[in-house]
């Protein structure tokens, strides 16, 4: 088997030279590609990529901005590899990722697989309470952290392996962003392939962003999820609706406080502190705990209140999403 690891680049050649080098430490034994996709970035990446050429099997692309979806597709149609992984440029690589990737495939192969993230020591404080909110138990459900059901798993594309086949056959991501991903894995159920957990298969996700940036994304996130919803009603989830509930739950235990009744407020001050408790014991620092909470909070309100408005107009109002939220797809 011949990996292609594919990574779209917008404006990061930091990021890029990150990833470069971890992935020129990796203990997998045989050949792999690296195809380098700049997605009409006005900081080009090439520099940093002709720096490895002597280490790594590698090759540089750029084309017009067109969004990570389409540079993702973009990336699988040069590749010469009969297996494609996807990585985001701010993710670092483990030294025995494509082993591990390796002895997964043989042992039980699969068409689509997705993989967890985690934090490194190194990330700040901000990051590693993000990567909390985003892969806990408590919030996500571990989604991104390597808890979901095995089976039955949407890969995230920052982390993500596919077929030459599933990519054929599906033609690849759609043009939504976010939520380019679970569209991907659900066509390819459609089509009759499988999509696994590989939980050893991990990456460490840096996520360059502020408290600002990580509110819009979250909010793009629980907007996109509507649509998805409606393209596959199949698909459903009740615990979709959690971080609106959450959210609607909060904002009715303030109120509620004025008639004096204090129970509800309770429960989510126990909830917060429980965050507070785990966050602080796995990181082990009081002020990633205090982080996390702050983080969470963002997680449930973006979602919850991006869920909300697309919910009422796509579910309730069937306006078309393009219409809708216009910013969420990109043009081909």
């Amino acid at each position: 088997m011949y990996f292609s690891l594919v990574i779209p680049v917008y404006n990061r050649p930091d990021e890029v030279d990150e990833l470069l080098e971890s992935l020129s430490k990796l203990d997998y034994k045989e050949d792999f590609e690296i195809v380098i996709v700049e997605d009409g970035s006005t900081i080009r990446c090439e520099d940093v990529v002709n720096q490895y050429k002597s280490k790594l099997i590698i090759s540089y692309y750029y084309k017009e901005n067109s969004g990570p979806g389409d540079s993702r597709n973009y990336g699988m149609k040069v590749a010469k590899g009969n297996y494609f992984i996807i990585f985001d440029s701010d993710c670092i690589i483990p030294v025995e990722y494509l082993t591990e990737v390796d002895k997964a495939l043989k042992a039980n192969y699969v068409d689509c697989f997705g993989g967890p993230d985690r934090a490194l020591d190194s990330f700040s404080n901000i990051q590693k309470a993000i990567n909390f909110a985003m892969t806990s138990f408590l919030t996500t459900g571990g989604i991104r952290g390597g808890s979901e059901k095995i089976d039955k798993f949407q890969p995230r594309s920052f982390n993500m392996g596919i077929s030459r086949k599933a990519f054929e056959t599906s033609k690849g991501f759609g043009n939504i962003h976010p939520g380019e991903d679970p569209d991907l894995s659900i066509r390819l159920w459609n089509l009759g392939f499988e999509t696994k957990l590989f939980s050893k298969a991990y990456v460490y996700h840096k996520r360059r962003i502020d408290w600002d940036k990580f509110s819009v994304q979250v909010n793009k996130f629980g907007k996109a999820r509507p649509i998805l919803n409606s393209w596959y009603p199949k698909y459903n989830k009740l615990t979709f609706f959690f971080p609106t509930v959450f959210v609607i739950g909060l904002a009715l235990s303030i109120a509620l406080l004025i008639f004096t009744y204090d129970f509800l407020a309770k429960l989510y001050c126990v909830y917060f502190f429980v965050i507070f408790m785990v966050s602080a014991y796995k990181n082990r620092s009081i002020k990633i705990g205090y982080l996390s909470v702050t983080a969470v909070w963002k997680q449930f309100l973006g979602y919850g209140l991006g869920f909300l408005e697309s919910y009422i107009k796509i579910i309730i109002l069937k306006k078309k999403p393009q219409e809708a939220f216009p910013y969420l797809f990109f043009k081909k």
